[in-house]
């Protein structure tokens, strides 16, 4: 090691040099030997260097420091940098050449990591110690090339493991890069919300789908699970896993309040906002298992931060289990759905229960823990019906197990009206709306497919046996859809997805766009829609195939939307009459055949009750003949016998073909003969 002290140094050298001028050979080995200038290379950097790492296979040396900047070097060329890198806001300390991954990493002072590509330069990728959750100073940093992984020392250890996702097709459009949580419209300044596992929120405008403004970070670390709007839509309300509730200024994305009660930090599944006898409030449910309640005050954000006491019948009487969902029917009632199935309906104003709905005790006498479909996630209000207090019709609809909805009745007796299954494969519903007069019916599932219901007429006489009228089907989204909002203002429909997209649809099923799309769309010009195409994705999955039975029965949306209004009953007529030639039975027997009616009997009701709007009659075009139809059309002929070889044919008329006549008379019979099949028949010109 040595003297420390540079006095000390300085003596001890000029004492050597004495000693080697006088020939003393011990000391001179004391003496270090001076190196040639060709193997000696000096980079010179401005406020010198923290931190280098050298690569031999991409011969690059790369140096940062204290000016925050990050130099790429050729190591025969020390008089300039070959490359400059800016972006850190701290000094750099530590720096790794990746060869494998042909990436540069470096960590700065700050503990914000960033990755850069050694080709281009640019910066892929920038981790906050927000975002890491990386504290205190940093102490030593190493990365690991076989797991990937930068292991990073500071009061802990922390890896980072790098995840480098697929690149997405060209093709493929996508409103966030994490899975769509909920998304919301904002009336007052036509926006619609969407936030993602990641803890993003976006802000679109509702009219082209164009992207506004997004906020990162919302939740820190955690993801969000809900959000709503206060009654003026001027700030946003989100819920998170971590147990709180935030309100932001959504259109600058600055956090106004943070609420939280004092018990652990568990999970918030769903929020709303209520007003109550001119009071406002904020609603929370959760993995608490209790209704917290946060008055919204003007200027007394003591009692805003925290949640009043609780009902005294929620702590008595309240669910055992996780709270799933909520939802309002001003002025006082609430409802409020559980892990175990079990749904209970509130008086706000007192803090009462007004009844209890599918409590586990009564479901088939089998413990709820054994089934976990037996929750509800999904409640609806049928608002119209719940005025009328002493009516006995169906007033709220939820969600069951094995993908069934149920309507329910909440007065003279409450009890279950009516039980039905929207999709075939049984897939669990993930979301519930209707319209404003209580006559539709939207339900999503968890494949991604939309199912409309007419349940103007239906529960109001007591029990229902069958399902309501199917009105139409589209399939929206791969994946489940997770929002579910009906615009009637406009006459549309929004919805989420976790396939990472948020869309528009008409009421009718019309698809309008993607919201992240390049091309903008105009909501009030059907022509800018993507109708009729639909989304690559779901055009090439294998589930939104339509079944045999399907093909045979059902009636694209749109030659229903297309005609006109004085052609409907013939058209009527000829879509759903029955074929006159006879067809092998099904192996399903009766059963399918049955079905099959009752799904024309609902096609043939929905043409005589319900057509699409004059305003959106324009964009429907003549549905053209595809190959679905083409090939049930198709018949099989046997081929008339010919004449027996070396007879002469008859040429009685002088420049007559018979061969081309005798042709283009079976043609035109083979043609004449699948027109009349043809459920199409109406469609195809005459010749």
């Amino acid at each position: 090691m040595g003297a420390m002290d540079v006095k000390e140094k300085l003596n001890k050298i000029r004492s050597a040099r004495k000693n080697v001028k006088t020939g003393n050979s011990s000391e001179s080995l004391a003496l270090p030997k001076r190196q040639v200038e060709c193997n000696r290379t000096v980079f010179r950097v401005h406020k010198g260097v923290k931190a280098f790492s050298f690569c031999r296979r991409k011969n690059l040396l790369v140096t940062g420091g204290l000016d925050r900047i990050i130099r790429v070097w050729n190591p025969y060329l020390p008089g300039k940098p070959t490359g400059v890198l800016r972006g850190h806001m701290a000094p750099v300390m530590y720096v790794h050449i990746a060869f494998e991954e042909n990436k540069l990493f470096s960590m700065s002072a700050d503990n914000t990591v960033k990755i850069w590509d050694l080709e281009t330069h640019d910066c892929c990728c920038t981790v906050s110690s927000k975002a890491s959750g990386i504290k205190g100073e940093l102490t030593a940093c190493l990365y690991l090339p076989r797991p990937r992984v930068l292991c990073v020392a500071t009061g802990t250890l922390a890896f980072l493991h790098l995840k480098v996702g697929s690149v997405p097709e060209p093709h493929l459009v996508r409103s966030h890069q994490e899975p769509v949580v909920c998304c919301r419209y904002n009336s007052a300044f036509r926006h619609v919300i969407s936030c993602c596992e990641a803890s993003v929120v976006k802000v679109w405008d509702f009219e082209t789908g164009r992207q506004v403004s997004e906020f990162i970070g919302t939740h820190g670390n955690a993801g969000i699970t809900c959000l709503t709007f206060d009654s003026s839509g001027r700030r946003l309300v989100t819920g998170g896993r971590d147990g709180c509730l935030k309100i932001w200024s959504y259109n600058n994305g600055h956090c106004l309040h943070t609420l939280q009660h004092d018990e652990n930090q568990s999970e918030v599944c769903d929020c709303t906002y209520m007003e109550v006898n001119q009071n406002r409030c904020v609603i929370a449910v959760g993995w608490d298992r209790r209704i917290n309640v946060y008055f919204d005050i003007p200027r007394d954000f003591h009692h805003f931060w925290k949640p009043q006491p609780h009902w005294q019948d929620d702590l008595n009487h309240g669910h055992k289990e996780d709270i799933l969902c909520v939802a309002q029917c001003p002025p006082f009632l609430l409802a409020t759905s559980s892990y175990d199935g079990e749904i209970i309906v509130w008086n706000v104003i007192s803090g009462h229960m007004y009844c209890k709905l599918n409590t586990p005790s009564l479901i088939d006498g089998q413990d709820y823990r054994e089934d976990p479909e037996r929750s509800v996630s999904q409640l609806a209000f049928l608002k119209t019906r719940v005025t009328k207090l002493d009516s006995a019709a169906a007033s709220l609809i939820s969600n069951g197990p094995g993908g069934s909805v149920r309507f329910w009745k909440l007065f003279s007796g409450s009890g279950l009206i009516a039980d039905f299954t929207p999709s075939r494969e049984r897939a669990q519903v993930s979301g519930i709306v209707v319209t404003t007069g209580d006559t539709l019916a939207y339900l999503a599932d968890q494949q991604g497919f939309i199912h409309v219901y007419d349940i103007q007429e239906y529960g109001l006489r007591g029990a229902e046996l069958q399902a309501p009228n199917t009105v139409t089907s589209w399939r929206a989204h791969v994946s489940m859809v997770t929002s579910l909002e009906l615009i009637e203002g406009d006459s549309i429909l929004l919805s989420s997805s976790l396939d990472c997209t948020v869309r528009l649809w008409s009421q009718d099923g019309a698809y309008i766009g993607t919201f992240g799309q390049n091309c903008p769309w105009d909501v009030f010009t059907p022509d800018s829609w993507g109708h009729p195409r639909v989304p690559f994705e779901i055009l090439i999955n294998p589930q939104s195939m339509p079944t045999h039975l399907v093909l045979e029965t059902d009636v694209p949306a749109g030659c229903l939307g297309g005609r006109q209004e004085q052609d409907h009953v013939t058209d009527e007529k000829v879509l759903f009459e029955p074929e006159t030639t006879p067809n092998p039975r099904s192996p399903e027997g009766p059963i399918v055949e049955a079905k099959a009616k009752a799904d024309k009997s609902r096609w043939s009701a929905f043409c005589h009750g319900r057509l699409l709007s004059g305003r959106r009659k324009s964009c429907w075009k003549m549905p053209e003949l595809k190959w679905p139809s083409i090939y049930q059309a198709l018949q099989c002929h046997e081929l008339a016998s010919v004449s027996a070889l070396r007879e002469k044919p008859d040429l009685s008329v002088l420049g007559s073909d018979l061969f081309l006549a005798t042709s283009h008379s079976q043609e035109r019979e083979a043609e004449l003969e699948r027109k009349k099949l043809s459920p199409w028949s109406s469609f195809l010109p005459e010749c």
